[in-house]
């Protein structure tokens, strides 16, 4: 569809061109339309430009969709490719009408200092966009929280962060909501960005807690919740866990991390509570809770004896 529509537009090109070198010289208007006749050319001329520009960068866009597999990596090319195309026709165009180059590169330079002062925000957030194209602290496909805002990147554009929203005021348990979030990318140079998906290492480490009283038999009730854990995440999590430390090992933190998962011990006034901690993908991070939990449930339900939960409703 890109290549046809970017066929067309070169065809509107052409046809500017051809009409502005067919007017030219056969057009002779009437004495009071003289002046009509330069800003006629002048048009068509700028539509030639507007129209083969964006011929142009359909057809980039149709030959980076074919040549370059990573979603992330041509979403990101076709916004830079855009910008610099936008940017040039405008100054074509201008040039075009005015008759003067650069005069207009001048005026363009005056212009913009005064829409620097005007524009302040927008001219932040496009330079946002150059640091995240640069810096790349999250691009396409991550899962990030920007102040309050958190959810599944589905766009970088010029001025503006959209994502898909997870939790917010919906729902919970990081579940998506169904809404979108517009971000502007200036947040990126003032506010702190979570990414839970980089590129080099797309887990984090949760917790599932489960609530015994004082009675229970905290060793069994410990190495059952390990033991639910190793069998479902075990293998997966040493093999990730590895490359944290290597990791971990470039940088000046010195930090012990666990192979599998752990067991800590927190103490309630009438009930002890055991968080398991493990590692996983942020988008299963809710799933892994569920069974984790349904199946360490059931075992503490199978060993009475050993465990008991809190009496009352206040826990």
């Amino acid at each position: 569809m890109k290549r046809r529509l970017g066929y067309l537009a070169f065809v509107v090109a052409l046809s500017a061109i051809l009409a502005v070198s067919v007017l030219e010289t056969a057009w002779v208007p009437p004495e009071s339309q003289q002046s009509a006749k330069p800003w006629v050319l002048k048009g068509l001329l700028a539509l030639a430009i507007a129209s083969g520009t964006y011929g142009v960068y359909l057809l980039l866009s149709a030959g980076m969709s074919r040549l370059v597999h990573d979603k992330r990596r041509r979403h990101d090319m076709r916004n830079v490719v855009r910008f610099v195309m936008v940017v040039a026709a405008i100054v074509a165009v201008a040039g075009v009408l005015t008759d003067q180059w650069l005069g207009v590169l001048f005026s363009l330079g005056i212009v913009g200092f005064g829409v620097t002062v005007a524009l302040q925000q927008p001219l932040t957030s496009l330079l946002g966009w150059v640091y995240i194209l640069s810096m790349r602290p999250y691009q396409v496909g991550d899962r990030v929280r920007i102040e309050d805002a958190k959810g599944d990147v589905i766009d970088v554009d010029f001025l503006v962060t959209t994502l898909w929203e997870v939790e917010g005021d919906l729902v919970s348990s990081h579940q998506p909501s169904g809404r979108t979030v517009t971000v502007p990318n200036s947040l990126i140079l003032t506010s702190e960005v979570f990414n839970y998906t980089r590129d080099d290492f797309p887990f984090v480490w949760s917790e599932v807690s489960m609530q015994v009283s004082y009675e229970t038999d905290l060793d069994f009730a410990k190495e059952t919740m390990r033991a639910v854990a190793e069998e479902q995440l075990g293998e997966e999590m040493r093999g990730q866990v590895e490359t944290y430390r290597e990791q971990l090992a470039a940088t000046p933190v010195d930090l012990e991390v666990q192979d599998g998962p752990s067991v800590n011990v927190v103490q309630k006034e009438t009930w002890v509570e055991l968080r398991l901690r493990f590692l996983t993908r942020p988008r299963r991070i809710q799933r892994t809770k569920n069974a984790l939990y349904d199946e360490i449930l059931a075992r503490f339900q199978a060993n009475p004896d050993k465990v008991a939960f809190p009496a009352g409703r206040f826990r």
